[in-house]
């Protein structure tokens, strides 16, 4: 439990980047691209990632806090790891993490999620990188995708079934170049109350 999530407000800026997004759900990886219509307004294309896949996760640098979508938008309150917790600041607001990731397909693209189902799975993860001893210096985790599991969960309405990524560590690697530069604005795509919940 590296990540320090507990059950029981800083708000970071920083450069907003293209996402990828997972729907626990479904078990879909959906990568999300902003472009401009001819009125000058923003629209976004939604296009399911193919398992297996391979992404560079910047592990050094993943933000740990809390999320809420409930005014429409992503409204983050997120410190680094190693830092304390901020308050939480509204009810709606769910523990999440956020971090950097990369792939040649993919570029540099934010993800980031409050689902317990993909939580728990991005804290083990994290949990395996901080025993590495290959961890020094600018290093980043290359981890694969390779499938998801069914997760049931009993409720008061009854069972509730979600998907969990299946991720491996394949290597730690020098952080590839791809991953200090900058890249498009894109703003982060909601999800359901549904997906915040397991």
């Amino acid at each position: 439990m590296s990540l320090g999530f507990s059950n029981v407000t800083v708000k970071t800026g920083g450069d907003i980047l293209p996402i990828v997004k997972y729907d626990a759900k479904a078990g879909d990886f959906i990568r999300v691209d902003r472009h401009q219509v001819a009125d000058g307004s923003w629209d976004k294309t939604e296009t399911e990632l193919a398992l297996p896949l391979t992404l560079h996760m910047d592990f050094a640098n993943i933000e740990v806090g809390w999320l809420s979508f409930a005014n429409g938008a992503p409204d983050f309150a997120m410190v680094k790891i190693g830092q304390p917790l901020p308050d939480k600041p509204t009810p709606d607001h769910k523990q999440a993490f956020r971090l950097r990731i990369w792939s040649e397909e993919l570029g540099l693209r934010e993800f980031s999620g409050s689902s317990k189902t993909l939580l728990r799975v991005v804290d083990a993860l994290h949990d395996d990188y901080m025993s590495s001893d290959k961890r020094e210096g600018d290093h980043v985790v290359k981890v694969e995708a390779t499938g998801t599991e069914t997760v049931k969960v009993n409720t008061p309405q009854g069972e509730l079934r979600f998907k969990a990524p299946q991720f491996e560590i394949s290597d730690i690697v020098a952080r590839p170049a791809g991953m200090s530069g900058n890249a498009e604005p894109s703003a982060p795509a909601p999800v359901s109350s549904d997906e915040a919940l397991f």
